[in-house]
């Protein structure tokens, strides 16, 4: 039995669909805080269970009869670290014996902002005793294809990455590398750096939306402060935008950036390049 939380998200879907090409849906569990979210789950065969990270009392039930579980990083930065421990808690008293977890690039040595609670959540994984693997996945192509819209009502392509090489990949490579993982033995005590096979900087991508679209755009580097500040004047959450920002100036320190043919190892093919996920953004 293979549970993945945050099974309504995009990436746990992707891993669910990626998972049911080899396994029976009757021996997964997409554990959901609201599992009327998941319908579509529910009609394939797939398990629903209820589980939600800020209520421990819910978990415990969730994760019975359990053997391999996905715990993808939740998406409430700020409260992530409790929230993940109390999944680690319910994991261990289920005995769970493989809990795979969605980390971030080179997150013991990563400047981003992003990286502390996904270091909190590694350090308890360690210390709690369960047998687990780390998938640092980096940055999601996707990330970057949603401001293609403005970037081509302005054109120009903003953001604060300066010359930084972005090695991204798509979320889908992500979620087949995370159903790989689960599926193959002796796992435990893994840590894989996980990142696309090519890299390419914002001018770059910029060059890329252009040559496809047909429309004249630039890329207009800011500082950090700047970029925040559009992000916030296009309606984004100051916390989003704080966020993205602060990535970009990272992806500038070489963040978001690495050498390691992991993730294509584990998929068995080539990531998807960044020109394909372009194609795929401007003709959905």
């Amino acid at each position: 039995m293979i549970a993945i939380t945050g099974a309504s998200g995009q990436l746990g879907r992707l891993v669910i669909h990626s998972l049911l090409k080899q396994v029976p849906a009757t021996g997964l569990v997409a554990l959901v805080r609201r599992p009327d979210s998941v319908q579509d789950l529910a009609a394939l065969g797939v398990q629903i269970r209820q589980a939600d990270y800020s209520r421990p009392e819910t978990l415990a039930s969730a994760l019975a009869g359990v053997e391999k579980l996905l715990l993808i990083s939740s998406s409430e930065v700020g409260q992530r670290t409790p929230q993940h421990k109390a999944v680690i808690d319910a994991a261990k008293q289920a005995g769970i014996k493989l809990l795979a977890y969605t980390s971030l690039l080179k997150a013991d040595q990563s400047p981003l902002g992003l990286a502390p609670e996904h270091v909190e959540t590694e350090a308890y994984l360690k210390a709690s005793g369960l047998p687990f693997v780390l998938l640092r996945n980096g940055w999601y192509t996707e990330n970057y294809m949603a401001s293609i819209p403005t970037a081509l009502a302005l054109g120009a392509f903003l953001g604060s990455a300066g010359e930084g090489r972005i090695a991204s990949a798509a979320r889908a490579d992500y979620a087949e590398a995370a159903a790989a993982v689960l599926l193959m033995e002796h796992q435990a005590g893994h840590i894989y750096e996980l990142a696309g096979d090519t890299s390419y900087t914002l001018a770059e991508l910029t060059a890329e939306v252009a040559k496809q679209s047909g429309e004249a755009m630039v890329y207009k580097n800011l500082p950090e402060a700047d970029y925040r500040g559009v992000l916030l004047g296009a309606g984004l959450p100051e916390g989003l935008a704080a966020l993205l920002a602060d990535s970009d100036a990272g992806a500038a320190k070489g963040a978001l950036h690495a050498e390691d043919p992991a993730l294509s190892r584990l998929i068995g093919r080539r990531t998807t390049p960044m020109a394909v996920s372009v194609t795929k953004a401007l003709h959905p």
